[in-house]
């Protein structure tokens, strides 16, 4: 597990990839974003994408998992404090194999939260091609060290 301190601007955390399903694709799009270009093939072919593809709102879902699951690895969990950016460059399409690089920008304490730090980062969201298929940047709350050794030191035997 990581905390706070052991971060530094700069750091790059990268994750394994997810392959998106056209059953998935057409699933997430009826429950959430129902759309042609998200739910029918067929329907999608007349629309600007020409094609099914998936909702940005269900590549940031899949980016967030892969975070998660990544290698930042943060003591506590990915907790979000708010997000400056949000951007879908291309869509994603069913067969593409989606991966995250998550890179430091800054850290910085947080006043009203002194057992945390804030952490903001660049996520970039990538097909097999290497092309940007989403990018955001956001804020994190990230557990110090010192205050998760509190706790335990804290906690009734």
């Amino acid at each position: 597990m990581r905390y706070f301190e052991d971060l530094k601007a700069g750091d790059k955390f990268n994750t394994v990839e997810y392959e998106m399903t056209e059953a998935e694709i057409i699933a997430f799009g009826q429950k959430f974003d129902p759309q042609p270009f998200h739910t029918d093939p067929a329907a999608a072919g007349p629309t600007l994408f020409g094609r099914l593809v998936a909702s940005g709102w269900h590549t940031a879902a899949v980016s967030m998992r892969l975070m998660v699951l990544g290698e930042m690895d943060l003591d506590g969990g990915v907790i979000g404090q708010g997000m400056e950016s949000l951007r879908w460059p291309r869509p994603v399409l069913p067969g593409d194999r989606l991966r995250v690089v998550t890179e430091i920008l800054e850290l910085r304490d947080a006043p009203a939260r002194p057992e945390r730090g804030l952490i903001k980062l660049r996520c970039r969201t990538y097909n097999q091609d290497g092309k940007v298929v989403q990018e955001m940047t956001a804020t994190l709350l990230a557990a110090r060290r010192s205050s998760s050794a509190k706790a335990t030191a804290d906690k009734p035997k």
